[in-house]
């Protein structure tokens, strides 16, 4: 229902104290600074329009956790009749200027902290012409205002003080026993004040409190997903709500579950534990910082997609196991609509089970030679993988299975399939991959849909690239034992410690001093996984001469040290020769062979003797 003409400025402010205006616990802290205030004050005295406040009635499909506007002194445990949607920074501003006994906590120009009380000055509101905004006036906490040197221009700390100096306190204006003793010191001060508090009274004091605000009130009716809609379109000032936040606040709302547990349900610090223990112990999920909540790689987005295709997989099935042959079964989704119709009951049945194959994925990373959040091809990526381990059960420990799980994760990281919008192929994967790997279907289009071009190993040159990581894992997954620590194979263990990455086998100065290959020089063909001690041994040198000088400084001998070599797939010879044509075109080729195992099936190859140009 939309109200044009709203009510009362003064009703609404009274319901915003009492609680039954509350805020969804979705919505955000949010404060204006001092001059926005003023000039929100100014309107508000002119009668000059206000934006329309937005509010949902309680009691319908959409509960959510509630709590009172920011300085309201609302008894804890009320239950509210309505949520404001939007106006949250008007009406607060408002009640803590028009009805709050405490100053008003805002920010100055300089976006500083301040405490502030708002005044008018009677004289300037009364005047025709003047600048009402010029009128209300900002004064500090002690209600002193100093200028140069300290020096004391104004003393407001007593109703004499504020009456002799005809500034009218703001909080005072629906206080009708405080305004009125305040008009009476006032009026007494000085004999022609009648007049200019009658006309004080009429242009400003009775124009507030007739004052209406225009609101857009919603029926209880209204879905979550079209709350959630309307608050984003109308929340323009503010930072955009995202799903988790707004499940947050439904699952806190949930009644039956506070009834049963005697508390609220916090999605909040029950996603803090889970990533916590998962970046705990598998780093390749990122990190949470636990006071600010700020967190990388996997996210609560992911873990409730995650939960949801588990679950709407789950109800298809249901639903296909008595109805045989429906034509129109339910489907496996987990867009926003999903998340935001996501039962807590679900949630909390699956939760566990989901954490359980995240870290199964975590592990199954790690067999892949993918161990940080740095090197993961695709984070996006994790959801379809987790929610197939999820539904596989106990069968993802199978050895088939696993052979099967590691052919279509590296199609989709050397196929590049995750780099664009992932919802239909999150879905896709998640019905063929577990019906392929559980019940023998066909494969899966990730696996029949991905390919590999030679050309495009030539152009592999950036980290940012899915396929030029998964290159990187590839090479360590095969054994690749680093030229400066011969003795053992680069690993988890060792990783950080010898601060191994993708360096540069024939290095820029090589090209430099002799003939420049842009292309072939940056190529991941050029590159493989090396420690800093290695990187600091090659320097500016030719393979030829950094080779013997590592012999030298680990006392390795060459067949030694050319056998290293091999297991990062390169032809010690070209390297020993300086032959860069020669190391260009084995490498390539082995590669290739290394992506051809990776994915199950042939790359497309452009001829032995291909090169760049």
């Amino acid at each position: 229902m939309v109200a044009l003409d709203g009510p009362s400025l003064g009703r609404m402010l009274e319901d915003v104290a009492v609680g039954k205006i509350q805020l969804p616990d979705f919505q955000r802290q949010w404060k204006w600074d001092d001059d926005r205030i003023r000039a929100l004050l100014a309107t508000v005295t002119l009668d000059y329009p206000l934006g329309v406040a937005m509010t949902l009635d309680t009691g319908g499909e959409s509960q959510f956790k509630a709590r009172p506007l920011y300085g309201t002194p609302v008894v804890p445990g009320t239950i509210p009749e309505q949520l404001l949607l939007d106006g949250q920074q008007r009406l607060t501003s408002l009640f803590q200027a028009l009805r709050s006994d405490q100053p008003v906590e805002t920010n100055d120009a300089r976006n500083k902290p301040v405490r502030r009380w708002y005044y008018i000055d009677i004289s300037m509101a009364v005047e025709e012409g003047a600048d009402r905004d010029e009128a209300i006036r900002s004064i500090p906490e002690d209600r002193l205002v100093r200028g140069p040197f300290g020096r004391l221009l104004l003393d407001l700390t007593s109703r004499e003080a504020e009456c002799r100096e005809g500034f009218f306190p703001l909080n005072l204006i629906f206080d009708a026993d405080g305004s009125g003793k305040w008009q009476r010191t006032y009026v007494t001060a000085a004999e022609d004040r009648w007049d200019t508090w009658s006309a004080f009274q009429e242009k400003v004091l009775d124009t507030v409190k007739g004052f209406k605000v225009p609101l857009i009130r919603l029926p209880k009716e209204t879905r979550k997903d079209a709350v959630c809609s309307v608050f984003e379109r109308v929340n323009t000032g503010g930072v955009v709500l995202n799903v988790f936040e707004l499940l947050t606040a439904t699952y806190a709302g949930d009644a039956g579950y506070t009834r049963e547990h005697g508390r609220d349900f916090s999605l909040s610090q029950q996603w803090l534990m889970t990533k916590s223990a998962l970046s705990g112990a598998y780093p390749v999920f990122g990190s949470i910082d636990a006071d600010s909540r700020q967190e990388t790689g996997l996210t609560s987005l992911d873990f409730l997609q995650t939960i949801a295709l588990t679950q709407t997989w789950q109800r298809k099935k249901r639903y296909l196991a008595g109805n045989p042959g429906a034509a129109s079964p339910p489907a496996v989704s987990c867009k926003r609509r999903d998340l935001l119709h996501l039962p807590l009951s679900d949630y909390t049945a699956l939760a566990p089970v989901v954490t359980q194959a995240f870290a199964w994925a975590g592990r199954f990373l790690a067999s892949q030679y993918v161990f940080r959040e740095r090197d993961l091809p695709y984070g996006s990526q994790l959801v379809p993988l987790a929610a197939i381990v999820a539904l596989l059960g106990d069968r993802r420990d199978e050895p088939a299975v696993q052979e099967g799980l590691s052919r279509w994760y590296w199609c989709g990281v050397l196929g590049e399939l995750y780099g664009g919008v992932t919802d239909t192929r999150f879905v896709r994967d998640v019905e063929q991959v577990v019906a392929w790997l559980a019940d023998g279907g066909p494969e899966p289009d990730t696996i029949s849909e991905a390919s590999f071009q030679e050309q495009r190993l030539h152009r592999l040159n950036s980290r940012n690239s899915a396929a030029y990581k998964g290159m990187h894992a590839l090479l360590m997954k095969e054994g690749a034992v680093d030229w400066a620590y011969p003795e053992e194979v680069i690993s988890e263990q060792n990783l950080a410690g010898w601060t191994v990455d993708i360096r540069q086998i024939f290095p820029r100065a090589w090209f430099l001093r002799n003939e420049p290959d842009p292309v072939r020089m940056a190529s991941i063909v050029n590159k493989t996984a090396l420690s800093y001690r290695v990187s600091q041994t090659i320097g500016v040198n030719s393979p030829s001469v950094y080779l013997s000088a590592l012999e030298k400084e680990t006392g390795t001998s060459s067949d030694w040290l050319d056998d290293v070599i091999g297991t990062h797939h390169i032809d010690p010879r070209a390297l020993r020769a300086d032959d860069f044509d020669a190391f260009y075109r084995d490498r390539a080729q082995r590669l290739l062979g290394l992506v051809e195992r990776a994915m199950g099936k042939a790359v497309v190859r452009e001829g032995a003797d291909s090169g760049v140009g």
